[in-house]
């Protein structure tokens, strides 16, 4: 059994979104200071790095964080490789079998350089969202900032998902992976009435 780290590393040069709360970690006491601990501090957006999007992120009356399934966010998963696709459509994904399959990792390739924020990114179309459904797709992962396009304001995939039930977990790292079936470990934080969180995303071999 191996685990594979699929979570960016959080740090102060890490590209967060434009106007977003930018990371930072500081020791507050030092064990010089206190006599006797290090002690930290860290600042950031709840959409930092890798993260899940509850739905009160996109609408009012939304799951908060504290209120989500871990199950879903725990249990096996597909990883598929979509390299360089410019949009993400049904032709793309009725390659793959997914029957059975509940979480589903996209690898598109696309994110290479994780220090500079993506002006433009593959998205899902509405119409593959429903294709995913219709196959039992509870979560959808992507190694993007997000599932929609960055200037979007109106945030349409993120409410299909939601219409669909399926959760979001984005900002993934799957330049290491393989495609294939693995357990996907990526809990959010206890945020109570949180709109999302990060994660330590991981991923166990199964075989």
């Amino acid at each position: 059994m191996k685990i594979l780290d699929i979570s960016q590393p959080l740090h102060s040069k890490m590209a967060v979104w434009p106007g977003d709360t930018e990371f930072s970690f500081q020791l507050t006491w030092t064990k010089e200071q206190s006599g006797s601990v290090n002690v930290g501090q860290i600042q950031l957006s709840t959409h930092t790095g890798t993260h899940i999007d509850a739905p009160f992120h996109f609408d009012e009356q939304g799951q908060k964080v504290h209120q989500l399934d871990l199950l879903l966010y725990v249990g096996q998963c597909r990883v598929i490789h979509l390299s360089e696709a410019r949009v993400i459509c049904v032709e793309d994904l009725q390659k793959y079998d997914l029957s059975g399959v509940l979480r589903l990792l996209i690898h598109t390739d696309f994110w290479k350089d994780r220090a500079q924020f993506p002006t433009d990114i593959p998205c899902l179309t509405p119409k593959a969202v429903t294709y995913l459904s219709e196959q039992g797709i509870k979560l959808i992962g992507l190694d993007l900032p997000s599932v929609d396009p960055i200037d979007s304001k109106e945030l349409e995939i993120h409410h299909i998902m939601n219409s669909y039930g399926i959760h979001i977990l984005e900002g993934l790292v799957l330049d290491h992976v393989e495609e294939g079936e693995y357990e996907l470990i990526a809990l959010p934080l206890s945020i109570h009435n949180g709109d999302g969180s990060p994660v330590r995303a991981v991923l166990r071999t199964i075989n």
